[in-house]
């Protein structure tokens, strides 16, 4: 067996550019057939407007905290906290008062567990 190791592209943070979208930069890790992986940075006042994807979503907060919507219920997230965002589902993250970085992790043809 051989190790195969490669590169990947890995862009600095850039504001978020999704119209409805403010203060929030992201960092993109790696994008593949079938996972995405990307950093994003709430500033105060962040948010990612609400929406449906059309793939499930884990969004793992790994600093501060903030808020999160999915259907017609919210909750806090704070770190050490994941949600799932389910596909077709409405849904929206948002700080006030606070900063939050977390881990979006993009299911592309496969299953989430």
């Amino acid at each position: 067996m051989t190790i195969q190791v490669e590169p990947i592209q890995r862009d600095g943070w850039t504001p978020l550019p999704i119209e409805g979208c403010r203060n929030v930069a992201v960092k993109m890790l790696m994008k593949s057939h079938r996972l995405g992986l990307a950093m994003l940075r709430f500033d105060l006042d962040g948010t990612i407007h609400e929406h449906p994807a059309d793939i499930e979503i884990d969004v793992i907060c790994l600093e501060g905290e903030g808020m999160v919507s999915v259907g017609n219920e919210q909750s806090p997230l704070k770190s050490g906290e994941r949600v799932r965002l389910p596909k077709g589902i409405p849904h929206r993250l948002w700080t006030n008062a606070t900063q939050m970085c977390t881990l979006m992790v993009e299911y592309h043809g496969v299953e989430a567990d």
